[in-house]
């Protein structure tokens, strides 16, 4: 049932989950739309991947070096205060270049993380086609 009230949060209160020694999580969810923070430590590597949700990354604090594309071919350094926009299914993956505070959007919400089904984040292993 679609939600019909609107919600306040606070970040703080919000739960975070640790994914991986490197990357910790905070996200909200509703209807059509996801917003998380992620933590990145500096050296950690989001492996390549796809997926059906479009995504808006912004990054406060820090810096991620993405590698955008079917072999990595468009390598963007993405710094506090700059955005990336990434299509759906389009394969990426990045590297923080520093400690990193990332806020991503995603349309829809990714399920997989709801469900911590997130395997290709969770192992560090590519895996382009499981979310396909």
């Amino acid at each position: 049932m679609p939600e019909t009230t609107a919600r306040h949060y606070r970040w703080d209160d919000m739960p975070r989950e640790r994914v991986t020694d490197m990357i910790d999580r905070r996200f909200i969810s509703c209807n059509r739309m996801m917003i998380a923070h992620v933590y990145l430590k500096k050296g950690c590597v989001v492996p390549r991947h796809s997926h059906d949700n479009e995504q808006i990354t912004y990054i406060l604090e820090g810096a991620l070096k993405f590698w955008i594309g079917d072999q990595g071919e468009r390598e963007v350094t993405v710094r506090a205060g700059e955005v990336l926009t990434i299509p759906s299914n389009v394969p990426h993956r990045a590297e923080a270049l520093e400690d990193t505070l990332d806020v991503d959007v995603f349309d829809p919400p990714r399920q997989d993380w709801i469900d911590k089904s997130d395997a290709y984040l969770r192992t560090g292993a590519d895996d382009l086609l499981r979310q396909r």
